[in-house]
C-alpha cells in the first residue's frame, strides 16, 4: 500500500551492530513498517536513512529499542530530522570504510537453537556439517583481520561461497544474511584426522568418527576449534587422565569438562537455575559446579577440589564429536592445547611443532584461526555473573565507561595478563593472555596488542604498566614508551585491583572507597610485596591505612611453591615455636628446616610480605592440606574445599593495633585446636570467617575515621567464594555498599582495567 511520505530520519547507531544480523533486522523492520530508504555499514558502526509516515518512524525507532537481534547491542543512538529522500523503496547499501574510526566487534558466539536442529536434520543441505552458522551464532573476533567486518577481511576469504550460500548471503530476509562465515559441504572449510606422525587418515564424516573411536579406546586427541586447539580424551578413563596429566606437564590443577547436555551435567553436578542460564548461553563458558559425591568421573579430574568445571558444546564440531551414542564417554576432557604454562596452540604448524608428544592423533580443519583465545571460565556470585577468566564469548566485548577517556595502553600484570586499550567511554580488556613467563605468551601478547589497536584504531597517547620493575609487561610498556615518546605511568597493583572493580562497576573517577584488596603477590611502594591491604583511595589516588604485618618470605618463589615453608615463616614471624609434630614441620627435613631458620634470623634473601594468599597457604600447611603447590593458589583452593559449610561456633582473631593486623593469636588458636583433634573442616571453616570478621571490623574503624560507607573487594584472594560471601553477607548486613567484579575477572585478568583508568584520570597532569 503506497503511504504518503511525511518524515525523515538520519539516523547512526554504534555498538554489537555488525555481523549479528542488524541490516537484515532492519531492512525487515523498514518493509514491514511501508518505510523507504538506505543502511549501510561504516567504520565506527551502521548508519541510515528512513522515510515514511510519523506513526511508521515511531514504531521503526521503537523496534531498534526494544527488539534488537539476539547479539546486537546499541550503545549509542543519534536520531536527526531530515529531509526525505529519494528512496521508492528501502535497500541496504555496500560498507563504507572511514580512516580513523572503529566499532566494538563481537565476541564467537556458541552454535544457535536453528543451526542446531538444522545440523541434525538429514533433509537439510547442512547436516552433520562441522562449520554450521549464520549470524546469530559462530566465529567473529577469532577470524577477523579487520574492519569494517566484511568477508574478505577475515579468514573465510579464501572460501567463495557456492550458488546456494550466496544466495543466503544476499538475501536481506534470510538469516545467513551478510553472515561472513557463512558456508557448506559444498564450499567451506572440511576436517581431517592425522596421527602422530601427520599420516593423513580420514576425512569428513569418517574423520568425526576415527576421532570418536580413538577417545573411545582411551587416546588423547589434539583438537582444532574455534579460537585454539583442545587436548581431549575419556573424562571417566583414570589412565587417560594421568596420562594426559603427565604429557600436559600439569599434575593436579583441574581439567575442564564438555557434555552433550544439560542434562548430562546435572549428573555430574549441582546445577543451580542460574547456573543453568550460564551454561546454555551465547557465551557457553566454563561455569565452576559443585560436583556430586560419588560422581562417575576420574579423581584425576580435579584433585582436591569439591568443584567441577563444565562446558555445553559451542561449536557444530564439538556437538557432532559429544553426539550421545551407547560405549561413547558422556564427558570429555577439553583443555587447552598447550604444553603447562605455554599460550594454546592455533595453527596446524604450531599443533605438530608443540602438541607433537601430548597428543596421539590430530583432528584437523582448513578455516584459519587469526586470533588464538581460550575458553571464558566464570562462576556464580549472588546469581550473577563472576568472572574467573574472561576470553571467548566474552572478549573483545568492552567495559562500557561512565566517561570518555583518552586513548591509553595499560599492560596489565605478570600473571593472568590480559591488557587493556581504551577509547571514548570503552575500555577494551583484551582476552586472557596468560602467565608472562615465557617468550611464547609475550609473543601472544605483543601480536595481541598490535591487533587490537588495527581493529580498534587506537593510537594510544599514554601507556600504564604495574609498578614492578621486572614483570615482562612492564619491560614492553618501558621500551615502548621510550620509543614512541609515550608519557608513562607506573601504577601500583593494588590500586589498580580497587579501580578496576569501581571502573567494572561503572563508578565516576571521584568516588571514593574502602578497597579491601587481598592477592597473592603485589609490589609495593616500599618495594615490600603486598597483598592483605586495606586502601581507602579513588581511581586518582589511595592511601594505605591497614595491612596484614610484614612476614618473611624465605627464597621468594620457592615459599610460593613450597607452602611448608610459607608456615614456618609465619610461626617464627609470630614468635611460635615449631613443634615437630605440626604437618608443616613433618614436611620439611631436619636439613630444610635448619637452613630456613638460619635464613629467617640472617635475613638471607627474605623479603617482607603483607600477601593474604601467602597466609592462605601457611593455613593450610600448617594443618595438613597442601605442602606443595603445582599450581598458582592450589593450596588455598584446598583450604577452601574442605572447609565445613556450617556456621563455626567460635571465629579465630587477629590482632589489630597502628594499622598493623597480625595474625599471631589465629595463628596459636589454630595450632591449638588441631592439636586438641579438632577436625580439618571446622578449622578451615573457622579460619575462613575469622578473615570475614577482621574485615569487617577493619572497615567499621574506617567508616568510623573516614565517613566511608563504600567498599570495594578486589583482588585473587576474593575468587574464594566463602570468604566472598561471609564476607559480603557481613558487611551488608552492618550498612555497608558493597562493590565486586562483574565484567573483569578479581584476579590479575582484571588490572588492566584499573590501570587504563588510573593513567586516563592523570592523563592531564602529567
Amino acid at each position: 500500500m503506497n503511504q504518503r511520505i511525511t518524515e525523515g530520519r538520519r539516523i547512526s547507531v554504534q555498538g554489537i551492530v555488525q555481523g549479528v544480523g542488524f541490516r537484515p533486522f532492519v531492512y525487515t523492520q523498514a518493509t514491514n513498517l511501508n518505510l523507504t530508504g538506505w543502511i549501510r555499514n561504516i567504520s565506527s558502526g551502521v548508519e541510515m536513512e528512513i522515510n515514511g509516515s510519523a506513526d511508521g518512524v515511531a514504531s521503526f525507532l521503537r523496534a531498534l529499542q526494544f527488539s534488537l537481534p539476539p547479539l546486537a547491542r546499541i550503545d549509542r543512538l543519534t536520531v536527526q530530522e531530515c529531509q526525505p529522500n529519494h528512496y521508492t523503496q528501502f535497500e541496504i547499501l555496500p560498507s563504507q570504510s572511514q580512516p580513523g574510526d572503529y566499532i566494538p566487534v563481537s565476541p564467537d558466539m556458541s552454535i544457535c537453537s536453528d543451526c542446531t536442529a538444522e545440523l541434525f536434520d538429514p533433509a537439510n543441505r547442512r547436516y552433520r556439517y562441522p562449520f554450521i552458522n549464520c549470524t546469530n551464532c559462530g566465529p567473529r573476533f577469532t577470524i577477523i583481520q579487520d574492519i569494517p567486518y566484511d568477508r574478505p577481511k577475515t579468514t573465510m576469504a579464501g572460501f567463495p561461497m557456492c550458488p546456494d550460500c550466496h544466495a543466503e548471503y544476499a538475501n536481506p530476509l534470510d538469516r545467513r544474511f551478510h553472515a561472513q562465515p557463512v558456508a557448506c559441504p559444498v564450499c567451506g572449510p572440511q576436517i581431517w584426522f592425522e596421527d602422530q606422525q601427520y599420516h593423513h587418515l580420514s576425512n569428513q564424516e569418517e574423520a568425526l568418527q576415527t576421532t570418536r573411536d580413538w577417545i573411545r579406546a582411551g587416546k588423547i586427541i589434539a583438537i582444532k576449534g574455534l579460537g585454539g586447539f583442545h587436548l581431549t580424551c575419556d573424562a571417566s578413563n583414570d589412565a587417560a587422565v594421568r596420562e594426559l596429566r603427565s604429557r600436559k606437564k600439569r599434575s593436579q590443577k583441574p581439567f575442564a569438562l564438555m557434555a552433550f547436555s544439560l542434562e548430562i551435567i546435572q549428573k555430574y553436578a549441582r546445577v543451580q537455575p542460574e547456573e543453568a542460564s550460564l551454561l546454555t548461553s551465547p557465551q557457553k563458558p566454563v561455569v565452576l559446579l559443585q560436583k556430586h559425591t560419588g560422581a562417575p568421573i576420574s579423581s584425576e579430574i580435579a584433585p582436591g577440589q569439591n568443584t567441577l568445571g563444565f562446558m555445553l558444546p559451542y561449536t557444530p564440531l564439538h556437538l557432532l564429536l559429544l553426539e550421545p551414542q551407547p560405549g561413547f564417554p558422556e564427558v570429555l576432557v577439553m583443555t587447552s592445547g598447550n604444553l603447562s604454562e605455554e599460550p594454546i596452540a592455533h595453527t596446524d604448524e604450531d599443533a605438530h611443532r608443540r602438541l607433537h608428544q601430548l597428543a596421539d592423533g590430530f583432528l584437523l580443519h582448513n578455516r584459519e584461526i587469526h586470533t588464538r583465545v581460550d575458553d571464558s571460565v566464570v562462576r556464580l556470585n549472588q546469581g550473577e555473573v563472576y568472572p574467573i577468566r574472561r576470553a571467548r564469548g566474552y572478549a573483545p566485548d568492552p567495559v562500557i565507561l561512565n566517561q570518555s577517556l583518552p586513548e591509553v595502553l595499560a599492560t596489565g600484570a605478570e600473571l593472568k595478563n590480559t591488557f587493556c586499550l581504551t577509547r571514548d567511554q570503552y575500555a577494551f580488556v583484551s582476552h586472557h593472555i596468560g602467565d608472562m613467563e615465557n617468550y611464547e605468551t609475550y609473543q601472544a601478547f605483543q601480536s595481541s596488542v598490535e591487533h587490537y589497536q588495527t581493529l580498534f584504531r587506537v593510537q594510544p597517547k599514554m601507556i600504564a604498566a604495574d609498578l614492578h620493575p621486572n614483570y615482562l609487561a612492564t619491560r614492553y610498556a618501558q621500551e615502548r614508551a621510550e620509543r614512541e615518546g609515550l608519557p608513562l605511568i607506573s601504577v601500583q597493583h593494588h590500586h589498580a585491583h580497587l579501580a578496576a572493580c569501581l571502573a567494572d562497576n561503572q563508578q565516576p573517577a571521584e568516588k571514593t572507597v574502602i578497597g579491601v584488596i587481598f592477592d597473592g603477590t603485589g609490589y609495593g611502594t616500599d618495594d615490600a610485596i603486598w597483598g592483605g591491604e586495606f586502601l581507602v583511595g579513588s581511581i586518582r589516588s589511595f592511601i594505605r591505612p591497614y595491612h596484614l604485618v610484614y612476614t618473611p618470605l624465605p627464597g621468594g618463589d620457592l615459599s610460593v611453591r613450597k607452602p611448608a615453608r610459607m608456615a614456618l615463616a609465619h610461626l617464627w614471624q609470630a614468635g611460635i615455636d615449631w613443634m615437630p609434630e605440626l604437618p608443616a614441620c613433618q614436611a620439611l627435613c631436619y636439613e630444610e628446616r635448619t637452613l630456613l631458620r638460619s635464613q629467617l634470623e640472617h635475613h638471607i634473601n627474605t623479603p617482607q610480605t603483607s600477601s593474604m594468599g601467602r597466609l592462605f597457604d601457611a593455613v593450610s600447611a600448617l594443618i595438613g592440606v597442601q605442602q606443595t603447590a603445582s599450581y598458582e593458589g592450589q593450596a588455598a583452593i584446598e583450604l577452601e574445599a574442605l572447609a565445613s559449610q556450617d556456621q563455626p561456633r567460635r571465629v579465630y582473631s587477629f590482632s589489630i593495633e597502628d594499622g598493623q593486623i597480625n595474625p599471631a593469636p589465629l595463628l596459636r588458636d589454630i595450632i591449638a585446636d588441631w592439636s586438641n583433634g579438632v577436625p580439618l573442616p571446622v578449622l578451615s571453616a573457622r579460619f575462613h570467617h575469622a578473615i570475614a570478621s577482621m574485615t569487617l571490623e577493619v572497615c567499621q574503624r574506617l567508616r568510623k575515621s573516614t565517613g566511608l560507607n563504600a567498599v570495594v573487594l578486589s583482588g585473587g584472594v576474593w575468587q574464594n567464594m566463602l570468604l566472598l560471601e561471609s564476607t559480603t553477607t557481613g558487611l551488608k548486613e552492618s550498612g555497608f555498599e558493597v562493590f565486586t567484579h562483574r565484567q573483569v575477572p578479581a584476579n590479575d585478568g582484571g588490572i588492566a582495567l584499573g590501570q587504563a583508568v588510573i593513567a586516563a584520570a592523570n592523563y592531564n597532569s602529567i
